[in-house]
């Protein structure tokens, strides 16, 4: 019998020169080898793709988990394998990064050139007197400044700590204050959908109300008046044409263990949490997560349309890509504007080979219609991504059809800032389920459990855990490591694993779905429903570009659910409306899954980085405080 009659469902296979052309070309082959020796699979990866100074004692040290170590005693700095191994190589005269403004600017920065910016930037900041092991933090638009300052502070064996240029003055004080940095990196402004978003005077209100920060400096990004307070402040275009930048710094070798970064995530509550990553883990876990589930080739023009403020940034538009010699386009602006096709020209302008971005992303697309991908040549596509949230079917369908012509691997990946890397995706190689991540990245064990930590039956609920350790995980809250130990590990601390908060089912094959936030299952008469399950079967619909759902309490039923929705254009809000998309959902999910009421909004709360903020919808909903939003899209 054929693999395809083995699969269940709607199932996508690789075409034979897919899988000819992949890094992984055999997954169960890979993985199996993996999950058999751990350490001396990750060991062999770290002994053959990167340089290290001095090698490892120990692969993996279990000995005081949950603070795992990897790469222990190795000496190394994830800037010599980002940057200056290259210069020795033919690799220093090709693009790292090719950079279109919103305006329109363009820059092109070869590794060398790039290398030689770091350099400056490091010499600066070190004569600024920041120190291995200080803290610096960064805030900005997505200009490359943004990833100089970032490789510029790990060069010089500094934690960054980037804040996504958006955020309002308290959550950037916040993360200053938790932080305690002594030096700020901004800009005067950022270019969002033809306004500038004014970044240098949410920063003087955030550092008037800091004490620690005693340095701020400032990219001249958009050239409108700001206020720079003297002694403080500096331009940074000065800072690097005085002698102190020079173009040749050393790198600081680092511990395989030393801190890379800390960066800030929100949990349901609390304060944000500073999630803590190391040099030599991470560099391992990104970079080749990176190569193996995007098939990275020298040729290719890699585009993660993400941020470099959030993970996705850090990891994949700044780090692994960097590390494995690859060019990357960096683009500032946002999706539709000035038109529904900026993104298509931009694919067709540079050659774009891999695009990955958010669910979120693809349906506001979607909502525009197919003729405005189809002004463009995609052609040069051959590989696309999502990353986020889980991706509805529908939406998948839609970039599979309409952006990869049907010909281009949609790989929907699933992780966290938490996890550094990828955790559950497919490679192109694999067939492919539209809403599924697929399966664990090979090595990682991963299953969906009940609350005692028993396998649930296939396609029920449970709790997401991982078994195993891996390269790029985090190693605890900076700050605050009873915080990480029971926020990630306390649940089923027995058994030693990691709970990542998202519930999850497990197919006949052994795919995963992830469903959402353990916070996001909504109990209606006794019926767990994720939220994503139900928001799926609302953007099947060929009226609902978007949807969110959340609980309500009932006396009844426990909760009974309320759903939002965006329209696509040329569709009305109307009660007959209402009932139709009821009926849908009923008949999609069952008759438990229909929504009590629908109410069409324009617009969704959201993370800046995506995510629907259902907690802000239930508050609103039920006349509650909305609590922190600091991670509000503006």
């Amino acid at each position: 019998m054929s693999e395809k009659k083995q699969m269940v469902g709607d199932v996508y296979y690789p075409t034979p020169e897919v899988v000819a052309q992949a890094h992984v070309p055999d997954y169960e082959k890979v993985n199996s080898a993996a999950v058999a020796d751990l350490a001396g699979f990750w060991g062999r990866i770290a002994a053959e793709n990167f340089e290290w100074y001095e090698p490892w004692e120990t692969v993996l040290d279990e000995s005081n988990a949950p603070f795992y170590k990897w790469f222990v005693g190795a000496k190394v700095n994830i800037v010599h394998n980002a940057l200056d191994r290259h210069q020795r190589t033919a690799v220093r005269n090709k693009a790292a990064m090719i950079f279109e403004g919103e305006p329109g600017d363009v820059r092109v920065l070869t590794y060398q050139q790039l290398n030689h910016q770091v350099c400056k930037f490091a010499s600066v900041l070190r004569s600024m007197g920041v120190r291995k092991g200080d803290r610096v933090t960064i805030y900005m638009g997505r200009i490359p400044e943004l990833a100089i300052a970032m490789l510029a502070c790990a060069k010089i064996g500094a934690m960054h700590s980037v804040v996504y240029g958006g955020f309002s003055t308290e959550a950037l004080h916040e993360r200053i204050e938790d932080s305690q940095s002594r030096v700020l990196v901004t800009c005067d402004g950022a270019w969002l959908r033809g306004q500038i978003v004014e970044l240098k005077k949410i920063a003087n209100e955030a550092v008037d109300r800091s004490a620690s920060i005693e340095t701020v400096i400032c990219v001249k990004r958009t050239g409108q008046e700001v206020e720079m307070v003297a002694e403080r402040d500096h331009w940074y275009h000065d800072l690097m044409n005085l002698p102190i930048a020079s173009p040749k710094a050393a790198t600081e070798v680092m511990d395989a263990e030393d801190p890379l970064f800390i960066l800030y995530t929100s949990g349901t509550t609390g304060k944000p949490k500073a999630i803590l990553h190391t040099h030599g883990g991470y560099m391992v876990g990104t970079a080749t997560t990176l190569k193996w589930v995007f098939d990275i080739k020298p040729e290719d023009i890699w585009w993660c349309a993400a941020d470099p403020g959030w993970i996705t940034g850090h990891s994949y538009i700044v780090y692994a890509p960097l590390v494995l010699g690859a060019t990357s386009f960096m683009y500032e602006g946002a999706p539709t504007y000035p038109n529904p096709d900026r993104w298509w020209q931009l694919v067709a302008r540079y050659g774009i080979t891999i695009l990955y971005t958010a669910p979120t992303a693809i349906r506001g697309l979607m909502r525009f219609g197919e003729s405005w991908p189809e002004q463009h040549d995609l052609s040069s596509l051959r590989l696309l991504g999502t990353v986020g949230e889980p991706i509805n079917p529908e939406a998948w369908r839609w970039y599979y059809r309409y952006i990869g012509k049907e010909r281009c691997p949609v790989m929907d990946t699933w992780w966290q800032t938490e996890t550094g890397s990828f955790m559950i995706t497919p490679v192109p190689s694999m067939p492919l389920k539209p809403g599924s991540a697929t399966r664990p990245f090979p090595g990682l064990q991963v299953d969906v459990v009940d609350e005692e930590g028993n396998p649930v039956p296939p396609n029920e609920e449970g709790y997401l855990v991982v078994k195993t350790p891996w390269p790029a995980m985090l190693r605890t809250i900076y700050g605050d490591p009873d915080r990480y130990v029971n926020q990630y590990w306390s649940r089923y601390e027995e058994q030693g694993w990691y709970l990542p908060g998202d519930s999850a089912k497990k197919d006949e094959d052994g795919y995963i779905w992830i469903i959402g936030r353990i916070d996001d299952v909504i109990k209606v008469s006794g019926y767990r429903l994720g939220t994503a399950e139900v928001e799926s079967a609302l953007v099947s619909h060929p009226a609902v570009a978007e949807a969110a759902v959340i609980g309500v309490p009932d006396e009844l039923k426990g909760n009974i659910i309320k759903a939002f929705c965006i329209l696509r254009q040329g569709y009305q809000g109307s009660e007959k409306l209402a009932k139709e998309l009821k009926d849908h959902v009923g008949h999609e999910i069952g008759p438990i899954a229909k929504p009590a009421t629908v109410e069409f909004v324009s617009t969704l709360p959201k993370t800046r980085s995506g995510k629907i903020m259902r907690r802000v919808l239930k508050a609103q909903a039920l006349g509650q405080d909305v609590g922190d939003v600091s991670t509000l899209e503006a």
